[in-house]
């Protein structure tokens, strides 16, 4: 009880002075009841000295002893000086050690329970992640001892029915006896890699597995392995592949289309005046009499297959010009976020900083969400690609409500921006700037933009490169 208020507990100021005069008068009064039974003299008084050491510091303690002393030598009869000095000398040296010891037992306690506090800290800390982690103890054939409730849980299993059963019967091909035999020269590791674990619902999951032997490993707790879900991760990554191919599919398609009406376009006033030619190669060789009606018919199977190939020309580029697209009701800044893997590999692949700036009230527009995805791609490559070389390369996606009630979306870059006698034919078909360039992807973006109801204009960002700005009519809330 004493080292307990010892540790709680500490007398400073008057109070331990206070303190040290009660356990004297208190050891006094003992002696003097002992005094019936014998003569006592020092030793009655190291209680005194025992509880101010224990519950003071150093000076009260040293006034403990010295009322002891003076309280002896007043009190007790000597038979000299020396016998009076030689006692009193012998209480203060044997007290002040008494007072060492009680000292040191103080600090040993106060660093016990410190050490308690400590231990018991890094218990719950423990048991907090044991908690949330999934761990799994394996003894040495491999076969589970224990589950933390967040790998039962991960592997929809109970506890307790588990325990004892190959850990291979949730992870498929783990075998703990054929990995420690390649670990007998060095530590013990799961290969790297993903593992496949199993469910009772049949559901797979996709683990990354951490283990160790356990120190002072028995047969019973021999390894610990730290479970590592990757399932969402895993599906996130695919949705994101499969959404960048789709992307690259459309992308194609609406540049054979854009390239199909350039053709389209440029080729029909050639076969206009090839044909205008064969009508008067085939007067000229009517007048050539029967001698020439041979090569007249054959000339005429040559015109008409012409006109048919401009007929088909123009039916192409009608199905072009109004070719149609099924819009739905889209939020901008869900198509956004759903682009984001696809700016993390241009960000990582260009080596620059893409940020978004998206107002998400009011932001629900008509759109075909892969169409629209790919021309805000392709401008997001387009100043990605523009600002490499720049000290820092930053692109800016930001969007918000318009001043004339529509929605914005506009594509900044710190690039070297664009000239000015170069924006007015910057979106014209097979026109660009870059030495593998076909010409065809801001065309195509303004085609795609278009479609949607929408315009697509270029200026100057103040980040000091080019703005390419989207705006496309903005739908009403639901209600």
């Amino acid at each position: 009880m004493l080292f307990a208020m010892a540790t709680t507990r500490t007398y400073r100021g008057w109070r331990a002075y206070l303190l040290a005069i009660a356990s004297v008068l208190a050891c006094f009064a003992l002696r003097g009841v002992l005094e019936l039974f014998g003569h006592f003299y020092y030793l009655p008084m190291v209680p005194a000295v025992v509880i101010t050491a224990m519950l003071a510091r150093r000076a009260p303690t040293a006034l403990a002893i010295a009322l002891c002393v003076a309280g002896n030598v007043a009190l007790v009869a000597r038979e000299g000086l020396v016998d009076t000095a030689v006692n009193a000398g012998l209480f203060v040296v044997v007290g002040w050690l008494v007072a060492e010891i009680c000292w040191a037992q103080r600090r040993m306690h106060r660093r016990s329970m410190e050490l308690t506090r400590t231990l018991a800290g890094r218990n719950a800390v423990l048991d907090t992640v044991l908690a949330t982690v999934p761990v799994v103890i394996l003894d040495r054939a491999g076969r589970i001892r224990r589950l933390t409730p967040a790998a039962a849980s991960l592997f929809g299993v109970d506890s307790a029915p588990t325990a004892g059963r190959p850990f291979g019967d949730l992870v498929h091909g783990f075998d703990l006896q054929r990995l420690d035999g390649k670990a007998s020269n060095g530590p013990l590791e799961a290969p790297t890699g993903h593992w496949i674990g199993r469910r009772p619902d049949g559901r797979p999951l996709i683990l990354s597995l951490q283990m160790g032997v356990m120190p002072e490993a028995s047969e019973d707790d021999y390894a610990a392995v730290c479970v590592t879900d990757l399932t969402e991760a895993e599906t996130a990554t695919e949705r994101a592949r499969d959404l960048d191919i789709q992307l690259n599919r459309v992308w194609r398609l609406n540049s054979l289309g854009e390239m199909a009406a350039t053709l389209a376009h440029e080729l029909n006033q050639p076969l206009s005046a090839a044909t205008t030619y064969m009508q008067a190669s085939q007067r000229d060789i009517e007048r050539a009499g029967v001698p020439g009606q041979s090569a007249a018919r054959t000339l005429d199977l040559a015109k008409g297959q012409v006109l048919r190939a401009g007929s088909i020309i123009r039916r192409m580029r009608d199905m072009l010009a109004t070719g149609t697209r099924r819009l739905e009701r889209e939020r901008v800044s869900s198509m956004i976020e759903d682009l984001g893997q696809a700016f993390a590999l241009i960000a990582r692949d260009r080596g620059v900083e893409i940020r978004t700036d998206i107002d998400n009230k009011d932001d629900i527009v008509r759109a075909e969400r892969i169409q629209f995805q790919q021309a805000l791609i392709n401008l997001v490559r387009n100043a990605a690609e523009a600002v490499t070389d720049q000290a820092q390369p930053v692109v800016l996606i930001r969007g918000q409500v318009s001043d004339h009630g529509g929605y914005r979306l506009t594509v900044e870059d710190s690039g070297p921006g664009i000239p000015g006698n170069d924006i007015e034919g910057i979106f014209r078909p097979m026109t660009t700037t870059k030495s593998s360039g076909m010409g065809l992807g801001l065309s195509v973006t303004r085609t795609i933009v278009e479609s949607h109801g929408g315009t697509l204009s270029v200026g100057r960002s103040d980040l000091g490169g080019a703005a390419f700005s989207i705006d496309l009519p903005r739908e009403a809330e639901d209600t």
